[in-house]
Order: C-alpha cells, then sequence, then structure tokens
C-alpha cells in the first residue's frame, strides 16, 4: 500500500476538515486612510506619493477621506480619479461639501467588481461664526467578494471637534448598517472616527463592530509623532469576518495620519 508524505496526510485533513464544517477561508486586504487633501507634511500636495502608499499594501479594498475634488488649494486635481488610474483600482467618490471652487469627503477604491453606491449624510451640527464644523457622511459601496458573494465596505470621517456630533454619527452608522437591516449584507467599516479607544463614540460603534487590529491599537495621528488613535477598520459583529494580519503603516510624510492597514479573512460557507 502506497504511503503519503506527512504533509500530504496533513493537507488531506485540512481539506476532510473544511468539508466537514462546510467552511473555508478567503480573505481581503484593507486600508484605511486620510490622506489629508493630499498635502504631505512637507506642505507639498503629491497624489502620486499617496499613490505609492496605498499600492504598497497591495489591498483590495481602500477607505479614503479628505480627498479634494477640483479644490483650489490642492491645484484643482481629480484626486480619486487620479488615485484610481495610479493604483489600477476602481474609484468611487462620496462627497461632503463643496469647497474652493469643488468637492471634499470620503472615497472608495477597489480592486474587486463594484456591484453598488450608496451615500449616506451623517447628523452633523452646523458651523458657527465661533466655530468652524463640517458636514459629514459615509460612502458604502458594495462588491463582489473573493466568496462570489456581496460584501460591503463604507468609509466614513467622523466631526473632528463635536463630541455630541461624534455621538450623534456613530448612533447612524449602527442605524443604517446593523440595526435597521431587513436582509444584512457582510460589512466592513473604516475612518476617521476622531475618537480614542475609550471614547464614547467608539463604545457605542463597539456593541455591533469589532476592530480589526493586532490587539495593540497603536496610534495614527499626527503621523510626524502619532499619540492618538483615531483610524480604525471595523469588522460587524455576527458577519463571520477574522482579523487574519493588522498594522498601523509607518508613513511619516505622505499624510498627517498614518494609513491603518488588515488582512480579513471571509468564512465561505
Amino acid at each position: 500500500m502506497m504511503k503519503l508524505p506527512k504533509l500530504g496526510i496533513a493537507l488531506l485533513l485540512l481539506c476532510f476538515t473544511w468539508l466537514a464544517n462546510g467552511e473555508e477561508s478567503k480573505s481581503i486586504r484593507v486600508l484605511c486612510y486620510n490622506i489629508h487633501f493630499g498635502q504631505g507634511n512637507d506642505k507639498v500636495y503629491d497624489v502620486e506619493r499617496l499613490a505609492k502608499v496605498i499600492e504598497a499594501t497591495k489591498p483590495d479594498l481602500v477607505a479614503l477621506q479628505e480627498i479634494d475634488v477640483m479644490v483650489e488649494r490642492s491645484g484643482r486635481v481629480h484626486q480619486i480619479r487620479e488615485l484610481g488610474k495610479l493604483t489600477g483600482m476602481a474609484s468611487r467618490y462620496g462627497p461632503t461639501q463643496h469647497y474652493q471652487g469643488g468637492l471634499y469627503g470620503n472615497g472608495v477604491l477597489s480592486r474587486l467588481p463594484i456591484l453598488d453606491v450608496v451615500i449616506y449624510p451623517l447628523p452633523y451640527t452646523e458651523a458657527t461664526p465661533e466655530k468652524t464644523t463640517y458636514p459629514r457622511a459615509a460612502i458604502a459601496v458594495t462588491v463582489e467578494a473573493p466568496d462570489g458573494k456581496p460584501l460591503r465596505f463604507v468609509s466614513t470621517h467622523f466631526q473632528h471637534n463635536v463630541e455630541e456630533d461624534r455621538v450623534a454619527q456613530a448612533k447612524e452608522i449602527n442605524r443604517l448598517f446593523v440595526e435597521e437591516e431587513e436582509s444584512p449584507i457582510r460589512t466592513i467599516l473604516a475612518g476617521d472616527m476622531n475618537s480614542q479607544p475609550d471614547a464614547e463614540p467608539m463604545s457605542i460603534l463597539l456593541k455591533h463592530w469589532d476592530i480589526s487590529d493586532d490587539g495593540e491599537l497603536a496610534p495614527t495621528a499626527p503621523a510626524t509623532a502619532p499619540r492618538s488613535r483615531i483610524d480604525y477598520i471595523l469588522t460587524r459583529k455576527g458577519d463571520k469576518l477574522s482579523t487574519k494580519e493588522a498594522k498601523v503603516i509607518d508613513e511619516k510624510m505622505a499624510s498627517d495620519h498614518l494609513p491603518v492597514f488588515s488582512v480579513i479573512e471571509l468564512t465561505v460557507e
């Protein structure tokens, strides 16, 4: 009788385990990056530099915040379109406001087929002469995941200077993508939440989401001397999404935030 090498036996046992459980794993590489409207810490606007940072992680999905489109300060560049071209990824934009003759907002880059795009406004306090605030929103892009099933990827950016807004925005994210869904779609949420892990907005989110992280929750801002963890990739509880790898990328020049990267496994039934 032919004898199988130990490695062959191990592989067969693994296959039998998958068949017995009816499950296997596929993974998605995810990046979250607040790009500071293209301006690096050397005060230079450089979309190509940002594209190289993004490309280095070989992502399947990228959540971007603070994107300028045809804005005067950044040279009238269509930043999301240029980032898509430079990285070879499909791009979708979710503007939140008009600014200097153009638009400002969030976006997504995807290497996976895009099935649907929806932009959701979030609650916010309007600006006054005493306090500058900005409209906020979330862009939700549904893609075809490696297992052939839909997966929703959300990019968002919470208010920077009004805690009550961040609390309201976290509650609205939960309402939109968890509490009032009739036919749930597996969902990954990523963004600049402008909140430390123990702050109330994150406590609200973590009722329904898990942080995709290596357990250390390294700081992400400011990039040159990071002190605060405010940028996150999160997976929705119960969606059979698990973190295989996670890290904050040490890139101090391209933006005032450090990018956050995760490899997320999908359990395939």
